[in-house]
């Protein structure tokens, strides 16, 4: 049976209660549920343990005010959604039981975040950074689910466990698209009907990027003008960034002689979108 906790103190109490030969699987969100997240339940849910869900909106790694503010929040619906994907507990705190003061310490997370989305969103991963660590506190678990459409977030989760010899096994679980091939997200929901057909462009633009270097290009500028070409000239459309980088570093790459990542984002009218490739 499910059970929605609000509190740090009730979350430890549930913790301590468990057998010590439990394991605890944890999947951390901010909630406005989709089948993306849906897919890191049922990964949970295949590899055992008591699957824990975290629903917070970090206020820690917004940057822009109006996105913070106009970010879904539908807990009911969530609850029911976890009900349905066999999840037992659902933490659920305010941002004042996670914050209760101005935080003097936080997570540096070096040069990971110097590309991609980092210098695009000031201190976005160091709030991620710093509540993943929170939560990995307060849930203690064994394992951990992110999805791999936010790689750059994936490696600055992998990374934060390894430097700071967490025991806990970060799962990384595939991008899921929708039909046409739109990766799932949260932010979706704010796209009108005609945003929503051009915010396609931007998956189709990681597919010529994949492509050029299928078929032996080797210099990513030349693998990025190709792909950037893909985006159609519209003002409802802004292409951020599309950059090819080392996997694990994230630092861009000078020549494709390996697996890459392909990633790039994309404002689609008021409304930023990411995506990503691996490319061998």
């Amino acid at each position: 049976m499910l059970e929605t906790i609000e509190t740090i103190s009730r979350l430890r109490a549930w913790r301590s209660a468990l057998p010590r030969d439990t394991t605890v699987a944890l999947v951390p969100t901010m909630g406005a549920l989709h089948a993306g997240h849906a897919a890191l339940m049922d990964a949970a849910r295949r590899d055992g343990g008591v699957l824990a869900v975290s629903i917070f909106v970090n206020p820690l790694q917004f940057n822009n005010k109006d996105d913070f503010a106009r970010y879904p929040r539908i807990l009911e619906n969530d609850v029911a959604f976890c009900r349905e994907h066999g999840v037992e507990i659902v933490f659920a705190p305010s941002a004042a039981e996670v914050y209760p003061q101005a935080l003097e310490c936080t997570v540096d997370v070096g040069r990971l975040a110097d590309h991609l989305c980092g210098p695009f969103r000031p201190g976005h991963f160091r709030g991620v950074a710093t509540v993943v660590l929170k939560l990995f506190e307060m849930v203690q678990p064994h394992r951990a689910y992110f999805g791999q459409k936010d790689a750059q977030q994936l490696a600055i989760v992998e990374r934060l466990v390894a430097d700071f010899n967490l025991p806990i096994t970060v799962v990384g679980v595939p991008t899921v698209r929708e039909a046409d091939g739109l990766a799932m997200s949260s932010r979706n929901r704010h796209l009108s009907a005609d945003e929503r057909r051009m915010a396609i462009c931007l998956y189709q633009s990681l597919l010529e990027a994949r492509q050029r270097i299928s078929g032996g290009e080797k210099r990513p500028a030349a693998v990025v003008l190709a792909a950037a070409a893909t985006v159609p000239r519209s003002d409802g459309l802004k292409l951020e960034y599309l950059e090819i980088v080392d996997p694990h570093t994230m630092q861009p790459v000078d020549e494709i002689n390996g697996p890459v990542r392909v990633a790039a984002a994309m404002w689609v009218g008021s409304t930023r979108l990411i995506d990503n490739l691996l490319v061998s």
